[in-house]
C-alpha cells in the first residue's frame, strides 16, 4: 500500500488495491488532482454503510434476532456469519471491484 492513504478502512484499501492493479491510470489521474485520499475514503464509507445495511436488513428478513441469540448462541453466530459473508461478497462485487 502506498503511504498516501491515511485513515482508510479495509474496504477503501481493497478498492485502492484493485484500482492500483487494474486501472493505474485512474489512480495516477487522481494523484495529479490530489483527490485519491478523499475518493478512497468515500468508497470506504459507502461500502461500510452498504455492508451494515445489508446485514441489518437480511438479519431482519431471516429472523435472526436477539431472542435467537439468547436462546441459541451458536445458531445465532452461524446465521450471522452466513449473513456477513453474503453481505461482504455483495459489497465486493458491486462496489469494491468496479
Amino acid at each position: 500500500m502506498k503511504t498516501e492513504l491515511n485513515n482508510i478502512g479495509t474496504w477503501g484499501r481493497l478498492h485502492y488495491d484493485f484500482l492500483y492493479r487494474n486501472q493505474r491510470s485512474v489512480i495516477n489521474a487522481m494523484r495529479l488532482k490530489g483527490t485519491v485520499n478523499d475518493y478512497i475514503m468515500g468508497i470506504d464509507k459507502d461500502a461500510e454503510d452498504m455492508f451494515n445495511l445489508i446485514v441489518k436488513q437480511t438479519a431482519e428478513i431471516e429472523g435472526v434476532t436477539d431472542q435467537l441469540k439468547a436462546a441459541d448462541q451458536m445458531e445465532w453466530i452461524r446465521r450471522m456469519n452466513s449473513i456477513r459473508s453474503r453481505a461482504r461478497e455483495f459489497v465486493l462485487k458491486e462496489l469494491i471491484y468496479q
